[in-house]
């Protein structure tokens, strides 16, 4: 079964959400964040949810019946 183009964009920021909450983790655990702890802990927050909440819309949406 081909990808749908909305599952692929999902699926896609999926990757680069996933990407932004380990360099978080990252920074945080290894001393003096670059942006400051607050700003990346801010976008650790937003980007660990959304990575988990976009690759499960984006398995939804290919799935759902045309």
């Amino acid at each position: 079964m081909p990808m749908k183009p909305l599952a692929g964009l999902l699926l896609a920021l999926s990757c680069l959400l996933g990407i932004a909450a380990t360099g978080s983790v990252f920074e945080l655990a290894y001393g003096d964040p670059r942006l400051g702890t607050v700003p990346t802990m801010i976008i650790l927050a937003v980007s660990a949810p959304g990575t988990v909440l976009t690759l499960l819309m984006a398995m939804a949406w290919n799935s759902r019946s045309s």
